[in-house]
């Protein structure tokens, strides 16, 4: 008889993928924070949800772990082992977490992850450090690893890490100032998500021994499925329920930030954008019958069809680009379903 060759594994599903990654992620990511001061060790460990504000074991949302999954995955999407990437993976979620623990600071927001914020509990200096120390330590992980491509790795994380923060001083900026244009506020997404979500995808291929073509086109899948996730993020800074996502009702408007979908509300000329533009323009705190009433002006105004159509163009333009990556067959599956996962609706 002639021996048949064996089929390829099917594709897992994006929880199966996300959950098996974690696994297989976090005692290295854990191991990682454990070389951390103790003071910052404490903050770090709080964040991830790890313990409580006293070092006691907790169980708490450690948030979805999208971008390790992603660097793990793109490098077996190459015909490479995940295993080569796990030091990448683990950079590129401490990165993450520096973002999370600063923005939370500049943001002003009080819960994440259904738990207070770091610096609501230890304060805005401590968290501040915390999260300097996550990037530190990134950095530090990359390093010690052994794979030859650390050094071309540490340059396109730096890369991706001023790309985040450009965006995120564009975004502070934005608060101040009473008109965004929709061109400037899609170029801080951009930078803000984009960046993070192509280092992962792209240095996962790299990790795995991609060509550089198909590490580029990995890296362009991730960010336009990064400007995607960071439109249907902000469609649930608005209407999200807020048992997933983890933040209260309409914090994104009590905070008056200049999100993709009342941008693009306050581009139409129309009696809803005059109306809500008059809310932004005030300093008083929004009331909830007005944070209600600005939330249904960004619908009237065509804010909120905009943002999901874009989100669902650039879900299909990475998508093609995951295409000319040519994937291997199961990792290509699964990073389809991970990109659908993350730009659903109620995720």
């Amino acid at each position: 008889m002639t021996p048949t060759a064996e089929a390829p594994a099917a594709p897992r599903s994006a929880r199966d993928v996300l959950a098996q990654a974690r696994n297989l992620f976090d005692p290295a990511l854990r191991a990682a924070v454990d070389t951390l001061p103790e003071s910052m060790r404490a903050i770090a460990g709080y964040h991830f949800g790890w313990w409580d504000e006293h070092g006691a074991p907790a169980a708490a949302d450690s948030g979805k772990a999208i971008r390790p999954a992603l660097v793990l995955v793109a490098a077996e999407a190459v015909g490479g082992d995940p295993s080569d990437a796990l030091s990448a993976a683990v950079a590129v979620e401490l990165v993450h977490n520096f973002t999370l623990l600063h923005d939370d600071v500049m943001d002003g927001d009080r819960t994440r992850r259904h738990r207070p914020t770091a610096w609501s509990v230890f304060g805005l200096g401590a968290a501040i450090l915390a999260g300097d120390a996550l990037l530190t330590l990134a950095y530090d992980v990359l390093a010690t690893t052994g794979h030859p491509c650390a050094q071309e790795g540490a340059r396109v994380l730096s890369a991706a890490v001023l790309a985040v923060q450009d965006g995120q001083a564009a975004d502070l900026a934005f608060e101040k100032r009473a008109d965004v244009s929709l061109a400037e506020c899609l170029r801080m997404a951009e930078g803000k998500t984009g960046a993070l979500l192509g280092c992962s995808t792209g240095i996962g291929a790299l990790f795995g021994g991609g060509t550089p073509e198909r590490v580029g086109h990995l890296r362009s899948f991730g960010e336009r499925l990064g400007l995607a996730f960071q439109l249907v993020d902000d469609l649930l800074g608005i209407w999200g329920d807020p048992a997933a996502t983890g933040k209260p009702v309409y914090s994104d408007l009590g905070n008056r930030k200049k999100s993709l979908p009342v941008v693009a509300a306050l581009a139409t000329d129309t009696a809803a954008a005059h109306e809500l533009r008059a809310l932004y323009r005030g300093t008083a705190p929004l009331s909830h019958p007005e944070l209600v009433r600005a939330a249904e002006l960004i619908e009237q105004a065509g804010g909120r069809s905009w943002t999901q159509t874009r989100a669902d163009e650039l879900l299909a333009d990475a998508l093609d680009h995951l295409e000319a990556a040519h994937p291997q067959p199961r990792a290509g599956g699964e990073l389809t379903a991970i990109a659908r996962l993350s730009t659903s609706r109620d995720h």
